[in-house]
């Protein structure tokens, strides 16, 4: 499977483009990018940068584009001699990889238009199924790379036709981290979680992210959309997980998050919930728009989860327990409860949060009701159609 574009590069233009972002990661950013388009002759990506996004961190050097063009022309001269040498040898395999490879390398250089449109082209000339979901694949990453989610999204729909006809085991599993990935860029945490943690025995999409990353990516959707159990047996106690917590540093706060909301320590859980946020939220091009939506449901769940072993319970204690201030978790309980997210109400006079959980028996009643009358008049519906089927025969 092809590596272009170079999604690295995506994230660099994100940290550049994030100016409260520590300096030193900005510099970082600015080196590799800087190394990756002179090394690379990106020079449609050199001028996007320039132009588009006014990224004052890439200087402007107009010679150095120049250069840039003509090492560009000059590769693509020698792919566009492949093509007609194939044309003229009349093998229609060879003429779609040719134009697979151009487009590639417009993708690598990071012209989007270009590249999309060449591989829509290598797409139609393609034969095969599987190389056809590879082409598209390709699309998809240069729609991440440029951060255009609706094209990402329709992408995916295709892919999902094409498999559903008859992908192989290889392409369903990239499939689940792309469609992961994507869900986690849109804030669809729950299906993120299934997809990304699915993926995790049989990763294989190199060209996306490390293995590393999604693990981490996995934990951080896991975290917000399971409950108590399934957090245990799904990443506290994942193969995969605790595999890496010896060796990569970076899991550490995610998995402290994760295993202090289970083990009910939440001043802890709030700890590493600030540090996750720093390490993880903000500095992610795919996860920085969530970040206050994602650290608030998690501020959320604490609360919802300590609550639920309560009928009452004063904000002195539950503050303490959380290792915040009173104030704090009053305001804090404030935004939650007049949405019903939280299930309790506040009595600042006594100074005692009193827990309103719904009444789970009358809603089980009422729906048992409902289902009972919509299975009574299905059944009239069919006695109604034998009487009549009865009557036909009869006469």
């Amino acid at each position: 499977m092809s590596s272009v574009p170079d999604l690295s590069l995506a994230q660099d233009i994100f940290v550049l483009r994030t100016p409260t972002l520590p300096p030193a990661l900005q510099e970082e950013s600015q080196k590799r990018l800087i190394t990756a388009i002179e090394n690379g002759n990106k020079a449609p990506l050199y001028y996007y940068l320039h132009t588009s996004l006014d990224l004052i961190q890439i200087p402007w050097d107009e010679e150095k584009y120049k250069a840039m063009l003509a090492k560009n022309s000059e590769h693509l001269q020698a792919l566009e001699k492949t093509i007609a040498e194939a044309e003229e040898a009349g093998g229609e395999m060879e003429i779609a990889e040719g134009w697979v490879k151009v487009g590639e390398f417009w993708a690598g250089v990071g012209d989007k238009e270009t590249a999309t449109f060449t591989l829509r082209k290598a797409y139609d000339l393609t034969p095969g199924l599987g190389s056809k979901i590879d082409i598209l694949f390709t699309i998809i990453r240069v729609g991440m790379f440029f951060d255009d989610k609706s094209a990402v999204g329709r992408e995916l729909e295709n892919v999902k036709v094409l498999i559903d006809r008859g992908g192989d085991w290889d392409r369903r599993n990239r499939l689940k981290t792309y469609d992961g990935l994507y869900s986690l860029s849109i804030r669809k945490f729950s299906e993120a979680a299934d997809l990304l943690l699915d993926s995790l025995s049989t990763f294989t999409s190199t060209e996306l992210c490390t293995y590393e990353e999604v693990v981490q990516y996995a934990m951080l959707a896991a975290g917000v959309a399971l409950g108590r159990v399934p957090l245990k047996t799904k990443v506290i106690d994942s193969p995969e997980v605790l595999s890496l917590l010896s060796t990569t540093p970076s899991i550490e706060p995610l998995a402290t998050m994760t295993n202090s909301l289970y083990l009910c320590d939440y001043a802890s859980f709030f700890k590493a919930l600030v540090e996750v946020d720093e390490s993880h939220l903000k500095v992610n091009r795919y996860l920085a728009p969530h970040a206050k939506y994602y650290v608030k449901e998690m501020r959320r769940k604490g609360y919802s989860q300590l609550l639920e072993s309560y009928r009452a319970l004063s904000l002195k204690s539950m503050a303490e327990a959380f290792g915040v201030s009173v104030e704090f978790l009053d305001n804090d309980l404030s935004q939650f409860i007049p949405q019903k997210k939280i299930n309790c109400v506040i009595d600042r006079v006594n100074g005692i949060i009193e827990t309103n959980r719904p009444d789970n028996k009358n809603a089980q009643y009422q729906l048992f009701i409902k289902q009972g009358d919509l299975l009574l008049t299905r059944l009239q519906k069919y006695g109604t159609a034998v009487r009549m089927s009865g009557s036909e025969r009869v006469a």
